[in-house]
């Protein structure tokens, strides 16, 4: 079997590392992938953005059995749509489906339509709506902190908690006015800040059926101790703590109703869905939706499971997945990342990264890149989180020493990770 995984982080060469246990997939090509997962599939060039259909010829011209989409762009703009009329395999959601993360708005009228748990939320369409909103804001039940989000796509950067006043006039001129997001911040939503432990639930979803992968927890800040702008993702930890009354009370209030909201509207969901939840002292509450793997949550949680990966998409794909029993490995998985100097701002790249040899086939460690690329042998950076070390062990304890262990071993000039995911 022949597959293309479109994208170039660390969540795709994670997707790559399993899928290669399959003995039945006898290739695989990432567009554009980067250095390290050119040493396990053949790298192709990207296509131009909303070109799908050269990802059709291109799927055409090397007999391409399955197609899967790792960012949420492609899945936004409709090339699952694309392939899907050219009766072509596909793994990922419909552009309409995908809106649940291509859109804010969408997403916030999805839940409060159909009863899931999420923060109190304004939407404002205009410059001049959103200012006079934050001067009557006394007259609301909304105060500061608020948080300020773009309502499209925006690299995970389009989130902003704001403290005071001038902090909210700022962003929301920023977005609205200056254009930083481009066409994302056009309009904005302004919400409660909510308090509480965040987790990351991931599921496999048919559109019938959801089969619901270890919980993991991200650590989106850029410092330790949650300090700093937020990021694409530091680190995360797979299984994240719950107690069996809070696995049933997610279960009930957020997944079944989210299952039904989508048969209710025909939308024939087919995919990975990723649940952002906080878990407050009202109970848990979804904070936003993505429609794709978490990055740097699929790091560790496609570690933990045994259950065959491409197994698993077939039935998404096929409408099977009632069949499939998800075997979940009794391990823990810790994931630090290791970002250029300036990330989540501007960073520098072309840095020659040293080490890496001495990780390589180290019983519970992975190493999953992201910005890098391999230049006569040596691997350097190309973005802003680099590389993903993953420590396994039978313990929390043991699988973050793991980690950071293997990560004492990498560097690179003005390297930054942060210190304490897991602790």
């Amino acid at each position: 079997m022949k597959i293309l995984v479109i994208g170039g982080g660390g969540r795709e060469h994670a997707i790559i590392w399993k899928l290669k246990q399959n003995p039945e997939v006898k290739e695989i090509f990432s567009s554009p992938g980067n250095g390290g997962i050119s040493e396990s599939a053949t790298l192709l060039p990207a296509c131009a953005e909303n070109d799908w259909n050269s990802y059709v010829n291109l799927v055409k011209s090397k007999k391409i059995d399955l197609t899967i989409v790792g960012p949420e762009g492609p899945l936004a703009s409709g090339i699952v749509d694309v392939f899907k009329e050219k009766k072509l395999k596909i793994f990922g959601p419909s552009k309409e489906c995908a809106q649940l993360e291509g859109s804010k708005i969408f997403a916030k009228n999805f839940m409060k339509k159909h009863g899931i748990p999420t923060a109190n939320f304004k939407v404002l369409e205009h410059h001049k709506e959103a200012l006079n909103f934050l001067a009557n804001l006394s007259l609301t039940t909304y105060k500061f902190p608020l948080v300020i989000k773009a309502d499209g796509l925006a690299q995970g950067k389009g989130v902003v908690i704001c403290q005071t006043m001038e902090e909210a006039k700022t962003i929301i001129g920023e977005m609205m006015v200056k254009k930083i997001f481009g066409p994302a911040g056009k309009k904005i939503i302004v919400e409660d800040k909510l308090e509480g432990r965040e987790v990351s639930i991931l599921a496999f979803c048919d559109g019938q059926n959801l089969k619901i992968l270890p919980q993991a927890q991200d650590y989106k800040r850029a410092f330790d101790q949650d300090l700093g702008p937020n990021t694409g993702g530091m680190g995360s930890i797979a299984p994240s703590p719950l107690t069996e009354s809070q696995i049933k009370e997610i279960e009930r209030f957020i997944l079944q109703p989210f299952l039904k909201g989508l048969q209710n509207e025909n939308l024939d969901y087919r995919g990975i869905i990723y649940f952002g939840i906080m878990l407050t002292e009202n109970g848990a509450n979804v904070l936003e939706f993505n429609v794709r793997f978490g990055d740097p949550e699929t790091q560790v949680i496609l570690p933990l499971i045994e259950t065959d990966l491409l197994e698993i998409m077939e039935a998404v794909i096929s409408q099977t997945l009632s069949k499939i029993s998800l075997k979940i490995l009794n391990q823990t998985a810790v994931s630090a990342v290791l970002a250029s100097n300036g990330y989540p701002g501007k960073y520098e790249t072309d840095k020659e990264i040293f080490g890496l040899n001495e990780i390589e086939q180290k019983e519970n460690i992975l190493c999953f890149h992201a910005g890098t690329i391999k230049k006569d042998g040596k691997f350097f950076t190309s973005g802003g989180r680099v590389l993903n070390i993953v420590g396994l062990g039978g313990s929390r304890e043991e699988a973050k020493n793991n980690c950071y262990a293997a990560l004492s071993k990498i560097s690179f000039e003005k390297m930054q990770f942060r210190t304490d995911i897991a602790s």
